[in-house]
């Protein structure tokens, strides 16, 4: 059985990622894209959909024995466990070199004390857990071949196969340092080169290091900060720029309910926020590397932008569900692909025009085209804005006009009025800036409820919604305005948890609510960084760093979040890392650190 979401670590090289637990067990592996099928799927399944444990060997029908300690190697994705047993001491480190080759999952077993008898246990199963390989040697080297792929297995250490599963049985003491790979190759090709772990080790470790040292924020919450750029640097596409939400499908929103989804895609708006908090923070080679990738998913028709794309820029994300998997904790079904991607969702709009706007502000070189299609999105809004749509949080029951669809939608005619203004680009000033006041004026009449003095979901709503909490931190209205302030107290009296975190919008239970789907969820963890956000905005800064703090006390050992937080079960759940947690959560740090509202 798949451990609890935050018992996991991640490591990954930048081009997909891997999911260990604190047992010593990767229960998670996609070869050689994070979009491609896993090869350890025990995630969302059981030992008999691929896993590869490696730890102190134990008792036959016990439970492999979890870690005493473990951390990241410094500002790294290298993860190290230590294990205590009555034997001693071992340490295993994991990682995943940044790849010049094929693809490597490494594994170094290192004695620290005494003798410590361990076992690796490697089950692989192509095609999400459906597939059994063929697995036999090749010149000394063990490979699993099955269709298109293969992966091989090198090691030092004696190896066996049984139950179409292949072992090692060793012992390690002091000083001891025995090596564990795994790469993938297309199967057709010829076998990739042996790998040599400790220079992939070093070759990792300084990679991290000089990434991690063009870091320009040195504010009081630089290690959780610091983390978190890891990890969204972790969920970047290296080859073409492209950011994925989480390196997961289906970890569920609701533990045994259906709000499963494949977060594997690059979404506009999470890869959007992700890209301005990364320029804030000094990284504008992944900010520049992400706009040529969005010039190239758009291309020459932003009329039918999609809210979402593969992770070269790919429009076809088609959904499927697999029936052979029980799912994580049975919460059902287990999807691939995502029937969102065609959505219409008119805020993807201002998340794009926002970022672009950014990057223009921070010094990222001009480039002609991404003004052209700034641009050609906001005629493409002139004659859509007033449409419904399905909104930030791709419902999936009908339309309707979100007012933060609108909002949104103001922020992409506004901040290219501001491209214009700057020399920077030709057009329809006087009539943008009189749409731009049309939005305003409409969102403000048909969005706002007087008598409570709260803006709501969608026109004519009594709900809230958190997404309202963006209004002040986009720049529609002042952050002293009532309305605003208003709204924050409403979103706080009517969507908090009982300790205090932010729902998205209300949820019916066994009923479909407003997005069309039975069930409950936790608190989106984004929703309740907003709100720190929001309440430092209107000078509660105490509250807003209180919240903040307990916020962080959410993050696992290893400080990744993910999707949500479930009150009643007092756990993460959802996709992870996400993130659409860890971005909110620099940007936090950031207004905290500028307002100079922290403990200590």
């Amino acid at each position: 059985m798949a451990g609890r979401i935050e018992d996991y670590a991640l490591i990954g090289d930048m081009q997909t990622a891997a999911l260990v637990c604190r047992d010593g067990t990767v229960d998670w592996l996609c070869l050689p894209r994070f979009d491609s099928h896993a090869i350890f799927a025990g995630l969302l399944g059981a030992g008999e959909h691929g896993f590869w444990r490696l730890g102190p060997a134990y008792a036959p029908g016990a439970e492999p024995p979890t870690s005493a300690r473990r951390t990241y190697r410094g500002d790294s994705l290298i993860l190290e466990s230590e294990w205590d047993t009555p034997r001693g001491t071992v340490r295993v480190t994991d990682f995943m070199p940044p790849r010049d080759g094929a693809p490597q999952l490494i594994r170094i077993v290192e004695g620290v004390s005494g003798r410590v008898p361990m076992r690796s246990e490697l089950r692989m199963r192509f095609s999400y857990g459906r597939v059994v390989p063929w697995v036999h040697k090749h010149e000394g080297r063990t490979v699993a071949v099955a269709g298109p792929d293969s992966v091989w297995f090198d090691t030092e250490a004696e190896t066996y196969g049984k139950a179409l599963t292949t072992y090692a049985d060793f012992t390690v003491a002091p000083g001891d340092r025995i090596a564990f790979t795994i790469s993938w190759e297309p199967s057709h090709k010829e076998p990739p080169a042996l790998p040599e772990p400790e220079q992939s080790l070093v070759a990792t470790e300084d990679f991290w290091r000089d990434w991690v040292e063009h870091c320009t924020y040195h504010g009081p919450y630089r290690e959780a900060v610091v983390r978190s750029l890891i990890t969204l640097k972790a969920l970047t596409y290296a080859p073409t720029g492209g950011i994925v939400a989480a390196p997961t499908t289906s970890l569920p929103e609701d533990i045994g309910g259906v709000r499963n989804w494949d977060y594997r895609y690059t979404w506009l708006r999470d890869a959007a926020i992700t890209l301005s908090s990364l320029l804030r923070t000094g990284y504008r080679e992944e900010a520049r590397a992400w706009r040529e990738w969005l010039l190239r998913a758009v291309a020459g028709d932003p009329e039918n932008l999609q809210i979402m794309y593969g992770i070269a820029g790919e429009r076809e994300l088609g959904e499927a569900e697999l029936d052979w998997l029980p799912g994580y904790e049975n919460s059902t079904p287990v999807r691939v692909g995502n029937g969102a991607a065609h959505q219409l969702q008119l805020d993807v709009y201002g998340e794009v025009t926002e970022a672009l706007h950014l990057g223009h502000m921070t010094g990222l070189a001009r480039n002609d085209y991404a003004s052209v299609l700034q641009l050609k999105l906001i005629r493409y809004l002139e004659d859509h804005w007033n449409e419904p749509d399905e909104g930030i949080w791709e419902v999936r029951g009908p339309r309707r006009h979100f007012v933060h669809s609108k909002v949104m939608a103001w922020v992409a005619v506004d901040r290219t009025i501001k491209l214009i203004e700057s020399g920077d680009a030709d057009g329809p000033l006087e009539r943008w800036k009189q749409l731009r006041d049309d939005i305003h004026r409409d969102v403000c009449e048909k969005g706002y409820d007087k008598e409570r003095n709260t803006f709501t979901q969608s026109y004519g709503s009594q709900e809230l919604d958190a997404s309202l909490l963006l209004i002040p931190q986009m720049g529609f209205l002042p952050p002293d305005d009532k309305r605003v302030i208003g709204t924050i107290e409403a979103i706080q009296r009517e969507l908090s948890t009982s300790d205090g975190f932010i729902l998205r919008y209300p949820t019916d239970g066994k009923d479909e609510g407003v997005d069309g789907l039975p069930g409950d969820e936790g608190a989106f963890l984004a929703c309740s960084f907003w709100m720190a956000d929001d309440l430092a905005m209107i000078g509660r800064v105490d509250e807003a760093r209180k919240l903040f703090e307990k916020l962080l006390s959410l993050r696992n050992d290893l400080g990744l979040l993910a999707e949500e937080w479930d009150p009643r079960l007092q756990r993460q759940v959802g996709n992870f890392p996400q993130a659409f947690s860890h971005v909110p959560l620099i940007d936090t740090a950031l207004r905290l650190t500028a307002s100079g509202a922290y403990g200590g």
